[in-house]
């Protein structure tokens, strides 16, 4: 006898089928069919949940996100409630004012935001000028910080440029405030460590708040420390071990920025700890560039109109990247680059080219964000097996992007900015994730913006008017597509889809049941999570109406 049934509903399996409706028993899904099959295997003890023509999908798969770095924006200064100067003012402000701790902390700043697209500590000196402030960009690439930081770091004129990082610098040559990708570890390594305590309550929140989305499942993107970012490996193994977690993790272990070979072993040594404690984990995560917004993602050609000329970094030299791939390949692991520039991208794809030829079919790897792709290498990813692994919110004009980013691209690379359309035409396998705190988590804003390339209308960090119309039509996805990705091609790249990622017998009972019908893209603007199942056991219902 089923514990629960859901009748009358649209299911997704993750494709659009027939099925109106389900059985669960013991936190497995053991029928799926029509109605008045499914309710006849119900007896007295079973659960009846009525759809009422809403649809019923696999629980989310966010396939790239960073949970703990989440959780923590959540509880503390958290700068994502707000896009304009006054406001990250008030907010800073008013923490400032009502914590008393040794540092200001905080994250979550848009360049857009500001004059030029990058801080100053003029502002945070004015805010917090008795304390060290610290504040990571969004996206997790800058680090913006006040006067008082940056003597305690010891960065002034004589400071040299830290490998793969930057210290902003004025026209006499002192330090901004802003501080690029590896240069901000010169301040975040003096931040006083987090108690245990607040990682478990980040942690434990960032769950409730996925849950309230319909993510049931996610990849860490970093297990290991990362500027701002704690490492968050003691606090899954904590958590997991104790029960609390639990929604479904993977995750890639860091392989510190850089690295050579010597790194291996270390490497290997936390996947160990990870798995001994009951944590799957089979990835590795590389980071081959930046970010296009402040120019060290590393593209083929110099950015357009900077001087002095530049074409990015390349964070791991090609050879030595192409060693580290085919050594992790052969120890069996899983391979999640990081890669924006179209010269990082084809320089993760010719290392996992060359694992092939040296190990044969080896493990399925990943490609994350992919801002921009050369055409030639699109037909490579189906070729080589690597997956897309998208953060499809991002693909629309919004003022950042169309003020920071496409002018550096220039107008033959913003033809291929975020070719969504274009992997999934050439045969490329797709996976979605959020990036999360980079952008919003919620998969029906990321689903709405893959399919219409514009932005979700209650998204307030896009509200120029470019940002609602299409950004590169042509690499519109469709929404089965789009669904799959975020569901079945998450588990498929996380090597889990025997178990989850579609509503079929045998999987796990984690669906989600949306507020009403989805028919097309353009619905998901008015829809909402009703509810979240997650082993069969409800774990977030909407008071919404």
């Amino acid at each position: 006898m089923p514990d629960l049934v859901i009748l009358g509903a649209a299911v997704w399996a993750p494709e659009r089928g027939p099925h109106t409706a389900v059985a669960v028993t013991d936190g497995r899904i053991t029928a799926v069919g029509d109605d008045d099959g499914i309710d006849a295997l119900a007896g007295p003890g079973t659960e009846r949940l009525y759809a009422d023509g809403a649809a019923l999908l696999p629980g989310f798969n966010d396939a790239h996100i960073h949970v703990l770095a989440g959780g923590l924006g959540l509880i503390s200064c958290d700068l994502d409630s707000e896009h304009s100067l006054e406001g990250y003012e008030r907010l800073i402000r008013d923490y400032g004012d009502t914590h008393a701790g040794e540092w200001v902390v905080g994250a979550g700043w848009f360049g857009d935001v500001f004059p030029g697209g990058f801080p100053d500590r003029a502002v945070l000196d004015r805010l917090v000028p008795d304390r060290p402030a610290v504040f990571t960009s969004h996206d997790a690439h800058g680090v913006w910080v006040n006067s008082r930081a940056l003597e305690l770091a010891g960065i002034d004129r004589s400071t040299a440029d830290p490998a793969a990082g930057r210290i902003v610098r004025d026209a006499a040559g002192d330090a901004t405030g802003m501080l690029m990708e590896s240069a901000g570890e010169l301040v975040t390594s003096l931040i006083p460590p987090h108690r245990p305590e607040d990682l478990r309550r980040a942690m434990l929140t960032a769950q409730e708040h996925l849950f309230s989305l319909g993510v049931t499942a996610w990849h860490d993107a970093i297990l290991g420390r990362y500027l701002t970012l704690p490492d968050c490996v003691p606090t899954y193994i904590e958590t997991i071990g104790d029960g609390s977690l639990r929604g479904r993790v993977t995750g890639s272990v860091w392989w510190p920025a850089g690295a050579g070979l010597e790194a291996l072993d270390g490497v290997l040594g936390t996947i160990r700890e990870c798995r001994e404690s009951g944590f799957a984990v089979d990835s590795v995560k590389i980071m081959q560039d930046g970010i296009c917004e402040n120019c060290t993602g590393a593209l083929l050609a110099p950015y357009t109109g900077v001087e002095p000329e530049t074409s990015g970094e390349s964070v791991i030299p090609p050879a030595l990247l192409a060693e580290i791939v085919t050594s992790l390949d052969a120890e069996g692991l899983r391979v999640h680059f990081h890669g924006v520039g179209d010269r990082a991208v084809r320089e993760c794809l010719d290392a996992v080219a060359e694992a092939r030829q040296r190990n044969g079919a080896g493990m399925p790897h990943q490609i994350a964000h992919i801002d921009v792709a050369d055409p030639a290498d699109i037909p490579r990813f189906a070729a080589l097996g690597v997956t897309a692994n998208l953060q499809p919110l991002w693909a629309r004009a919004d003022q950042e992007i169309l003020e920071r980013k496409l002018p550096l691209l220039g107008e033959d690379r913003a033809r291929w900015h975020f070719p969504f359309g274009s992997l999934e035409r050439a045969g490329a396998h797709l996976a979605m994730g959020s990036d999360w705190p980079v952008t919003s988590p919620d998969p029906l804003w990321g689903i709405y913006t893959a399919c219409t390339r514009t932005a979700p209308p209650a998204d307030m960090h896009a509200r120029n008017p470019e940002s609602r119309e299409p950004m590169t039509p042509s690499e519109r996805l469709n929404l089965d597509t789009a669904v799959r990705a975020y569901t079945l091609g998450a588990a498929e790249i996380a090597g889990v889809a025997d178990r989850r990622g579609r509503i079929d017998v045998g999987q796990d009972a984690d669906l989600v049941l949306l507020s009403g019908p989805l028919i097309e893209a353009e619905d998901l603007a008015s829809l909402h999570i009703a509810r979240t199942i997650l082993g069969g056991d409800t774990v977030y219902r909407s008071t919404r109406d």
